[in-house]
């Protein structure tokens, strides 16, 4: 009983990480070619965790520290304006729960899984270098204008991994992420729709030699943004995912996503080069195995 309780509290955590870390406006701004980025963030998530109740295990929680450094660049390819991130993070987690009345926790110190996404515009947002071209463009577009983007999203397993351990900060497995976006710009607001497929390949090392399938899990999510001014932004954040069973040895899990999200984000300008950001983040899982979660976030990053 232990090992299938320890079993459905890793899948279900391993599932909700993909919608969880791509509720994000802006991904599909306009940016120069030959921009770079660097930034740093820290993120606090705390959630509740639902399981069947005849698995014996209530009041299961977590909490979870993520500190994290990120870099962009982006770039001209094929006469349109392209862009490279990466992502790394470091990780503190605590669960704890009763397991048949007894307290159990689990605790886990070190690196999450690297992220890194590739984006191209398709229509809109022309390659222009930082400048005076740049910014007569956007003063000319911001009035008016419609964006449509693609993206490919790689999540390589650098994370933390134990086989003999149920709760990691690893997968031990590759997510690709295919993503479409569209962003329409009238005056001061902005309004996005984005969509995503996690597609993750096995796990051939689960608990013990054990193989880990998942099904994809597909999420959407939608975005208002007001602007201020230049570097100075309010975001209304809603979001949706659907999918992501998993099977263990062939054997498929009840455990199929559905989870409504939202939040809020602000960006504030300390100079031209360097701003911050401020984020809520919560989710909240429509059916009746899954996780609630409320993550806070704070951000820096430089432009040169």
């Amino acid at each position: 009983m232990k090992r299938k309780v320890m079993l459905t509290c890793a899948v279900l955590l391993m599932a909700r990480l993909c919608q969880a870390q791509d509720i994000e406006p802006r991904r599909w701004s306009h940016m120069p070619v030959g921009a770079d980025f660097a930034g740093a963030y820290y993120a606090y998530t705390a959630g509740d965790i639902f399981l069947e109740p005849e698995l014996n295990i209530e009041d299961a929680t977590f909490h979870l520290h993520s500190i994290g450094v990120k870099y962009i660049h982006s770039f001209e390819l094929l006469d349109k304006s392209a862009r490279f991130d990466i992502t790394q993070p470091y990780q503190i987690g605590h669960w704890k729960g009763l397991l048949n009345g007894a307290p159990a926790t689990v605790d886990r110190e070190g690196f999450a899984n690297t992220t890194m996404r590739f984006a191209v515009d398709l229509i809109g947002a022309p390659p222009l270098t930082a400048g005076k071209e740049f910014a007569a463009y956007r003063a000319k577009q911001d009035d008016h204008e419609t964006i449509v983007g693609v993206g490919l999203g790689l999540t390589v397993p650098t994370g933390q991994y134990y086989d003999d351990k149920m709760i990691n900060l690893g997968d031990n497995r590759y997510t690709f992420r295919p993503q479409i976006g569209i962003v329409h710009n009238i005056g001061k607001w902005s309004m996005e729709l984005s969509s995503m497929a996690c597609i993750y390949t096995d796990n051939n090392d689960f608990f013990n030699g054990k193989d880990l399938e998942q099904d994809p899990l597909y999420t959407a999510d939608a975005n208002v943004v007001y602007t201020f001014r230049p570097g100075l932004w309010l975001a209304g954040c809603g979001g949706y995912g659907y999918g992501g069973t998993t099977s263990v040895n062939g054997h498929e899990n009840d455990n199929r996503q559905s989870n409504l999200g939202g939040g809020v984000v602000l960006g504030l300008p300390i100079n031209r080069s360097v701003g911050v950001k401020f984020a809520y983040v919560g989710s909240r899982t429509q059916v009746k195995t899954g996780m609630d979660t409320d993550t806070f976030s704070a951000a820096i990053a430089v432009m040169w």
